[in-house]
């Protein structure tokens, strides 16, 4: 077996899978908090704090690309991208920090700091996280082991949405005392020092092992014409738009649902921290169960049955918290085995552009699923703070019926007929089972020859 087929260690495994469960240390304080905070502690109103994740996505457009670039063109004795979670760990730790502080600047003040800092945090987030999870298809070529190796990954990741889920509210509570602007900033100088420690043990403990094809000569016009003909890249592209435009929207209402709908704050916790036990699982199936019945199949599956748990959580009452828990556990478990399988598809991507065009671009590749990450949580946000306002919500008050209703919708019908339609967009994903194989077979063959 050659280096590039390595078969990876428990201990690379796990290096690697440690630097999601730095991601999530901030990540989930954003993709859960940011809305309530800005609302309910900053003082900013919904729409503004919904458009602040809006435009950062124009950025975003920009900025995602031009990071995929530079790590393709990245070279140093560390590789092409572990160097990045050395570079960026400091500031993405300084700026989450930031992010959650409430400087008293007046209203106009206030968002011009909100979007200043969020802007920045997402910025650095890219420069991070794209290398990060570029590397994952650069440690090996076997595909089916890029499988495990995100299922890896995702159970870290999700470790570290259980402990913020589980804990962000307790810790913001026992720091600020009262005081819940100093609890959030105390909160995350916790989170963000031990995420820096984690993306240090990541870059310490894992290696990049699959190079380009040693001919090829940098050329980005024709990286970005091959990306655009590369049709499973574009099939995958448009469903992390919709699967993470589901993710924030249901995320950020969460917290509106259970203080205002529920009746009971600190439940979210509960809610959120029985989900990701249900995520983590659910997520060993993921290669299995895509050994056995191919990778688009088991995503297919997960998206219609997933969805279809997540409508159906608009039916409880707010006294029914078991039917609630029930619903949301079947809703996390048979979406889990999906998750990792998004990464590890894109990975094929990467090399389906290498066999058909003979270029690889590995980090444009990537670049698409921390744009569609981002652009899903800027257009989720932007579209819970603007339904927000549209369900006529006022905070810190007693909530309409009109109000009470657009916040169960929030948590449950839309964001379940939008995780239900990434079936019809990857019915037109064409990678399959045999066409991995064939990929994998000819570029080992190209790469001993070259």
């Amino acid at each position: 077996m050659s280096d590039n087929a390595a078969k990876l260690s428990i201990k690379e495994k796990i290096g690697y899978g440690l630097g999601d469960t730095a991601s999530h240390f901030v990540w989930d304080m954003v993709g859960f908090w940011i809305l309530i905070f800005y609302t309910d502690t900053f003082g900013i109103s919904a729409a503004a704090a919904g458009t602040i994740m809006l435009i950062a996505r124009f950025w975003d457009m920009v900025s995602d690309p031009i990071m995929g670039v530079i790590a393709d063109r990245t070279s140093t004795r560390w590789g092409k991208f572990r160097p990045y979670l050395l570079w960026m760990a400091l500031p993405y730790s300084v700026l989450a920090v930031l992010t959650f502080s409430t400087p008293d600047l007046g209203d106009t003040g206030k968002v011009i700091y909100a979007g200043v800092t969020y802007l920045l945090l997402m910025t650095v987030f890219t420069a991070i996280n794209l290398p990060y999870s570029s590397l994952g298809a650069v440690m090996t070529s076997d595909s089916y082991e890029r499988a495990g190796l995100n299922s890896y990954r995702f159970i870290f990741a999700f470790v570290g949405q259980f402990i913020v889920t589980g804990t962000a509210l307790y810790l913001a509570s026992y720091f600020g005392k009262g005081d819940n602007a100093k609890g959030y900033q105390y909160t995350l100088m916790l989170f963000a020092a031990i995420s820096f420690v984690l993306f240090i043990i990541t870059f310490k403990t894992t290696k990049e092992r699959v190079k380009p094809p040693a001919e090829q000569q940098k050329n980005l016009r024709q990286d970005l014409k091959n990306l655009f003909r590369n049709r499973p890249w574009v099939v995958l592209f448009f469903v992390g738009i919709v699967s993470f435009v589901m993710f924030a929207l249901q995320n950020l209402s969460i917290a509106y649902y259970f203080k205002y709908y529920i009746g009971q704050e600190q439940n979210v916790q509960m809610f959120n921290v029985i989900g990701t036990v249900a995520l983590i699982l659910g997520i060993p199936f993921s290669k299995p169960l895509a050994q056995k019945f191919g990778k688009r199949n088991v995503y297919i599956a997960s998206s219609l049955i997933s969805g279809l748990f997540f409508i159906l959580l608009y039916l409880p009452g707010s006294q029914n918290i078991y039917g609630i828990y029930i619903l949301n556990i079947l809703a996390k478990f048979t979406y889990a085995p999906a998750v990792p399988l998004l990464w590890t598809m894109l990975a094929d991507t990467a090399d389906y552009s290498e066999w058909k065009f003979g270029r690889r671009a590995t980090g444009l590749v990537f670049s698409a699923a921390t744009f569609a990450q981002k652009a899903g949580w800027g257009i989720g946000g932007a579209l819970a703070g603007w339904l927000l306002v549209l369900f006529q919500f006022v905070p810190n008050i007693e909530q309409s019926a009109t109000s009470l209703n657009g916040i169960k919708l929030m948590i449950s019908v839309f964001p379940g007929v939008l995780y239900m339609s990434v079936a019809i967009l990857l019915y037109f994903y064409a990678i399959d089972h045999k066409t991995c194989l064939l990929m994998q077979q000819d570029l080992e063959q190209r790469r001993k020859e070259s």
